[in-house]
């Protein structure tokens, strides 16, 4: 099985699972962290690309595994989170800094409260379609002074005319984060193509975020969350959906933890003590 190649030193502030920087830092002080480039971006070069943020969970892994490009997306992101109880049994078993958990259906009142305090505007791009208007609506009836710029639903070709005119609807809007909702690894990739074409200060990926925040899926019990069995929740109100995700992607995912794991931590062997000097040669053969 394949692991990772490159041992370089992780950026400051983030650990290095599967050869992606993840984040250490609190998601309080992420989000503030994210929100503050939107102020940045109105004094860069307008050729500047967007920041793009992203997560990293059991499933996001495996994929970068399946798919390249996925992971070279990953690892060129401004800033990738651990949104999975998986990614933080890595950083443990691996013997690693655990970074903190960041799920989107909790971070996402917190980032509409930042942005209703600071005027910033969200455009939520992804699920099916109404469903991110539904989210949309549910955010602002918490947060009546949030700024929604746009919504669109996530089922379109990006290389068709409908996903040019997806761009031309952000360009318009001007929003100043998108949230992209598309399943990985389009949204990633997706995110990955754009961020040079649009003038928004963030593209952030964020799964099935607008699904919960709509009251279209059920969240899992805290204490289910909070003990890395909200799997097992999602599986019994999706199996059709998440049957190949946890019953084949955790074994995998176990799998390349313990591969990871002996390749950080096998020894490497000792070389031969110097022979002393004025000693013969080991004869050969």
């Amino acid at each position: 099985m394949a692991t990772t190649t490159a041992s370089t030193a992780p950026p400051a502030g983030t650990v290095r699972i599967f050869d992606i920087a993840i984040e250490l830092d609190t998601p309080s002080a992420l989000l503030d962290r994210i929100t503050s480039w939107v102020a940045e971006r109105a004094h860069a070069d307008p050729s500047t690309p967007a920041r793009r943020v992203m997560y990293a969970n059991a499933h996001v892994l495996n994929q970068s595994y399946a798919v390249p490009e996925l992971r070279e997306t990953l690892r060129a992101a401004d800033l990738v989170y651990c949104d999975g109880y998986g990614v933080r049994l890595a950083a443990r078993l691996m013997q690693l800094d655990s970074p903190h958990r960041m799920t989107g259906a909790d971070w996402i009142w917190d980032l509409a409260e930042l942005c209703e305090q600071r005027g910033l505007s969200l455009y939520l791009l992804g699920s099916e379609p109404d469903i991110a208007r539904q989210a949309a609506d549910r955010l602002r009836s918490r947060h009546p002074d949030l700024r929604i710029a746009g919504t669109h639903h996530g089922y379109f070709d990006p290389d068709s005319p409908h996903g040019e005119r997806v761009l031309e609807d952000i360009e318009q809007s001007r929003p100043d984060i998108v949230l992209v909702g598309m399943g990985s690894p389009k949204q990633e990739l997706w995110v990955e193509h754009v961020a040079q074409r649009v003038s928004t200060s963030v593209l952030w990926t964020v799964g099935a975020l607008f699904d919960y925040v709509s009251g279209l899926v059920p969240r899992a019990p805290s204490w289910m969350a909070d003990n890395g069995w909200e799997w097992v929740f999602r599986l019994a109100v999706e199996p059709r959906r998440m049957w190949k995700r946890y019953l084949l992607g955790n074994p995998a995912f176990l799998v390349r933890i313990a591969d990871e794991t002996h390749r950080l931590h096998q020894a490497p062997a000792a070389p031969p003590p110097p022979a002393a000097a004025g000693a013969p040669a080991a004869p050969v053969g």
